[in-house]
């Protein structure tokens, strides 16, 4: 099969499927896995999918979006382990800012006590009050979808405080255009947190690299993301220097 139409029927498998297995496209194909791998390489060079551990996925709209209780439910295991390997970088007495993602949800039960938390996710309240931390939830407006104070309500009361550390949730690592997020309003509040703390967090599992989502918040070098050997197959494009801190899993 000549290289022009197993790239169309990876394109198709993905159409259908939203993700595909290295080994089902070898199949379809009669192809080596080391042509097919060839070929995933040149179509994520093109931006017309991802790859991922043993495959590839299509890649999501720049606006696309779960819910709250959709992103709670997808790789739950994964991003309990970044969660509790993200709060042991917090010291006894840090005050943190949390943004409203649902791995940074995942923090909450490994945290210090002893520490203050400012927080603009609506979820993580009742969370962080049953471990015994001092929780500030910041003003704004609730957006729906995932529970998050957004707007100049939120901006004004953040810009009160400083932070030893910041945690954010992300859609989008890609290593040509940093970090993204699909709402402008909520990329305002994670660029505006990072500004604020001494160090900063990216939080994200393996399904986040190599996307793309429309807001920017971040350069990959203004904080270090902590993530999961899963995401090693997409980390090969990224510059050396990204800041990371990968977990086995």
């Amino acid at each position: 099969m000549l290289e022009t139409e197993r790239h169309h029927l990876i394109l198709k498998m993905l159409q259908q499927n939203q993700t595909v297995r290295l080994q089902d496209i070898t199949a379809e194909t009669g192809s080596s896995e080391s042509t097919i791998r060839r070929d995933l390489i040149e179509l994520e060079r093109q931006r017309k999918l991802k790859r991922i551990h043993g495959g590839a996925s299509k890649l999501q709209g720049k606006l696309q979006e779960s819910t709250m209780s959709e992103k709670t439910s997808k790789n739950l295991q994964t991003k309990q382990q970044i969660g509790q390997a993200a709060a042991a970088l917090i010291e006894e007495g840090d005050t943190v800012f949390l943004d409203a993602g649902s791995t940074v949800f995942e923090m909450i039960p490994f945290l210090p006590p002893s520490i203050t938390a400012v927080t603009n996710g609506i979820s993580h309240t009742d969370a962080l009050l049953a471990r015994g931390c001092k929780t500030i939830l910041t003003g704004g407006i609730a957006k729906p979808s995932t529970k998050a104070l957004i707007g100049r309500g939120a901006v004004h009361s953040l810009q009160h405080y400083r932070f030893d550390k910041c945690f954010l949730g992300v859609n989008g690592i890609h290593p040509d255009y940093g970090f993204t997020t699909p709402d402008e309003e909520e990329a305002h509040i994670k660029e505006l947190a990072i500004e604020l703390a001494r160090e900063a967090y990216i939080l994200a599992d393996h399904s986040k690299f190599q996307e793309v989502a429309f807001a920017k918040f971040a350069d990959l070098s203004q904080a270090l993301v902590v993530t999961t050997k899963e995401s090693s197959e997409s980390l090969q494009a990224f510059p050396t220097n990204t800041k990371l801190k990968v977990m086995n899993a």
